[in-house]
């Protein structure tokens, strides 16, 4: 069976399109099981129950040279800790190309779309597949969650007319109230430990010349309800000083998005941190906050002006 597998921290895509790509796979003559690198997010579950999906289990240890599957990664800092002892045999991405490498010649299936899932739903298509039922409810729900509901610069007609598709399969009659209600559950954090919270959604970038690359974790949180993550502020801002030491990082930002509003208000735990945030985005830092305006996408706004601040740094 061919382990198919989605990033670190996985979130809503990470893991339906690691199941959608399992079962394509199989159906296509390739036997594979889906797995998750992590804890998931409090929307997942939302959307596994919905689509009648039981969790794919974590991923084991695996024997160096055995094959594998990745789908909405393909950085070796954001995967399987021996990703580069294992043989990639297919990547269904839509970011950047990152440091992987192949053993052989792989199936490589990389656009410039919203989730991953618009890809997954593109090959079913290619392949003259019908698309199940569960199948659609996993697609749907990523493609809504990675865009936030078109809300994300992330967005494109591609991931419009996958929605447009798949919510009658999925039988989604609203998809506005649908969408609502995944957030709904993303945003119920209750009283989860303030670590747990700054890496459900994180991921650790390496920026600058190779060589002397400075590596940060950068978080994002989804919700509806951003007063509620500002409650815990101080909590959040001691997690991030700790997580950069314990994991020996030159920085961690974490950025706050107001779903419904379309803003990013992220939290900064030092002044090493202010000073790039203050010359990547032209944002200063006030009581350990940095208003990012609509900067929401750490893909395509967050990751590219802090790829652009080192660079010009070298």
């Amino acid at each position: 069976m061919l382990p198919v597998f989605g990033h670190l921290n996985p979130d809503t895509d990470a893991i339906a399109s690691a199941l959608v790509y399992a079962h394509l796979l199989s159906r296509q003559g390739t036997p594979a099981q889906a797995y998750r690198l992590g804890e998931l997010n409090f929307e997942t579950p939302f959307v596994l129950q919905k689509a009648g999906v039981e969790v794919p289990p974590l991923l084991p240890a695996l024997d160096a040279g055995t094959a594998v599957a990745l789908v909405d990664h393909n950085e070796r800092a954001q995967s399987a800790p021996n990703l580069a002892d294992l043989q990639v045999t297919h990547v269904v991405d839509h970011h950047k190309l990152g440091d992987l490498s192949t053993m052989q010649p792989a199936f490589l299936r990389f656009e410039p779309v919203g989730c991953t899932a618009t890809l997954l739903l593109k090959l079913h298509r290619e392949a003259r597949l019908s698309v199940e039922r569960a199948d659609a409810t996993l697609m749907l729900s990523a493609v809504l969650s990675d865009t936030l509901h078109f809300r994300s610069p992330t967005t494109t007609p591609d991931d419009r007319e996958a929605v447009a598709f798949l919510a009658p399969i999925a039988r989604v009659r609203d998809v506005m109230a649908y969408a609502l209600e995944m957030f709904a559950a993303k945003s119920d954090l209750g009283d989860t430990p303030a670590a747990e919270l700054l890496r459900m959604d994180y991921k650790v970038f390496a920026f600058g010349d190779p060589a002397l690359a400075q590596r940060w974790g950068l978080g994002m949180i989804e919700t509806t309800n951003p007063a509620y993550v500002f409650g815990r502020q101080a909590e959040l801002l001691a997690a991030m000083r700790a997580a950069k030491a314990a994991d020996g990082l030159d920085g961690v930002l974490l950025g706050v998005v107001d779903i419904l509003n379309g803003t990013n208000r992220m939290l900064v735990p030092g002044e090493s941190e202010a000073q790039v945030v203050q010359a990547a985005f032209a944002a200063p830092t006030v009581d350990g906050v940095a208003d990012l305006g609509d900067r929401i996408s750490r893909k395509k706004q967050i990751v590219p002006a802090l790829e652009q601040h080192f660079e010009a740094q070298v």
